[in-house]
């Protein structure tokens, strides 16, 4: 396929290199030098830094990598060794964390597994990519995942021909650092809602506050309410939503050719809102999920949750369209423009009918054969009971916040089945590090390969994964002020 990438910033492209070998003097060499090796290296340098970025014609000051929202594009194939070095000129530490790559675990971005990078420090991250597929990165530190720092990853498979012409990469990000509130200023304000005394069912903007409501049990945007999500939306109410880095009024856009086949790759990159994603006059046939193959399946509308990935492909139709991304209960979008031809672009708050249409969930996903997990009965059974609540702000693993959790346990080469029940009144979106899992359908029907799966709130649901990857390994939910709340714990590889 003739492929043609669109996102903010510029692709980083491989140099012909020679890749490090490790040593295999310990377990997480030994399994790193197992994966495969191209013998090229990606290399590429990253700024961490406070900038002024324009985000369509309103200019917010915040924290970018290269001064870009998002940050540049970074490319690989499978078996590529990955070289970045971060500068950190933040006034305090940072991380890169790799989201949904099986890498070896000292290159995670995630402390303990990875020392965070001091302010005014310098670190590089050195790894292999096993699997291809469409990944991201942002940072593991604190509140700084809700700012504009995080940027596309993307590992093509070499052997793929691709049913594509080209294609297009779709960040979607909930805002607010610069324009509205601080996310210390959210956080805090979530922390002590309990004895501010406002009334939590309304919607009016706090005092001093801009973007931030009073109704965050409701979910805050507009009714607060979502079908999809089983209740609640969300906690904050963002001054704007974004498509590759612009406001609705004044659109990123697509362009191809009529009847040409596109590869969507579509990221959330939010904090705090899910997002229902359509193409005005187009269905979608979602094709990947968080990087992994699935049966394709055609449907109207796809359903992300923080964190998640969803690859579908598009015919493009003639004209002007509009993708729009509903902040899913929160009475706003996020929207880019397709142009294949003439055509005035549609009114800002268009709403596609597809919205209201088929809306694919990871319900209606199932891996292809050839992704799908081999059958076995499980070795170890881990529970992973979600809990909390709105007064106080806390959310917990197994009965306790982060500070206080006792890591899982698993010993190389087992099967592992992990069962999350939501006692909570809040949907979490579930992310596992390092691992890749297949959830588990009553039918007993493979369902998605994934690393961030929606956990509805009452609900059960199971997921397997091959412990394959040793280490010291997160697992949270995707909310960036639920796990900044507690809502995080470890997964340890033991013996």
């Amino acid at each position: 396929a003739t492929t043609a990438t669109a996102a903010a910033g510029v692709t980083l492209v491989a140099c012909n290199t020679d890749a490090s070998r490790v040593d295999g003097a310990d377990e997480i060499g030994v399994v790193e030098a197992r994966r495969p090796h191209s013998g090229r290296t990606v290399s590429a340098t990253l700024t961490a830094d406070r900038t002024r970025v324009d985000l369509g014609g309103s200019i917010a000051s915040s924290l970018t990598y290269n001064g870009t929202v998002p940050g540049p594009v970074l490319r690989a194939s499978v078996g590529d060794e990955i070289a970045v070095m971060v500068r950190n000129r933040l006034p305090h530490m940072t991380s890169v964390h790799w989201h949904g790559i099986a890498m070896r675990n000292d290159m995670d971005g995630a402390a303990p597994a990875t020392p965070d990078i001091p302010a005014g420090g310098d670190f590089t991250y050195r790894f292999s990519v096993p699997h291809s597929g469409t990944y991201w990165a942002h940072p593991h530190t604190g509140l700084d995942a809700d700012t504009g720092l995080y940027f596309p990853v993307i590992v093509d498979d070499p052997q793929d021909p691709g049913d594509y012409d080209v294609e297009w990469i779709v960040v979607l990000d909930d805002w607010t650092d610069g324009v509205g509130s601080s996310p210390e200023q959210i956080f805090d304000r979530l922390r002590n809602m309990s004895t501010a005394g406002h009334d939590m069912a309304g919607g009016d903007d706090m005092p001093g506050m801009p973007g931030m409501r009073t109704g965050t049990v409701a979910g805050v945007g507009g009714t607060g309410k979502s079908a999809l999500l089983g209740g609640d939306a969300g906690d904050v109410s963002y001054p704007y939503y974004l498509i590759n880095g612009r406001i609705p009024s004044a659109p990123s856009t697509f362009r191809a050719k009529p009847g040409q086949r596109i590869r969507m790759r579509i990221i959330n990159a939010a904090s705090d809102t899910a997002f229902r994603v359509a193409v005005a006059g187009h269905r979608l046939t979602v094709t990947h999920t968080d990087g992994f193959p699935v049966v394709p399946t055609e449907v109207d509308a796809v359903l992300l949750g923080m964190g998640e990935r969803y690859d579908a492909r598009v015919t493009a139709g003639d004209g002007v369209f509009a993708l729009v991304a509903l902040a899913e209960g929160k009475n706003a979008a996020a929207r880019a423009l397709l142009v294949t031809g003439a055509g005035e672009p549609p009114p800002v708050d268009m709403a596609p009918p597809e919205l209201e249409g088929r809306v694919g969930t990871v319900a209606d996903l199932h891996a292809t054969p050839a992704a799908a997990l081999t059958p076995a009965v499980a070795d170890v059974r881990l529970p992973v009971d979600l809990a909390g609540s709105m007064t106080p702000y806390e959310w917990t693993i197994n009965g306790a916040p982060y500070s206080r959790s006792v890591p899982l346990q698993v010993r190389s080469g087992q099967r592992v089945e992990m069962a999350f029940n939501n006692t909570s009144t809040m949907w979490h979106p579930m992310h596992l590090h390092g691992h890749t899992f297949e959830v588990l359908t009553a039918g007993g029907v493979p369902g998605a390969r994934k690393d961030t799966v929606i956990v509805l709130p009452g609900q059960r649901l199971r997921v397997a994964f091959v412990a394959d990857n040793p280490g010291q390994w997160m697992m949270h939910c995707h909310n960036t002020y639920h796990q900044d709340a507690g809502m995080m714990t470890r997964v340890d590889y033991t013996g």
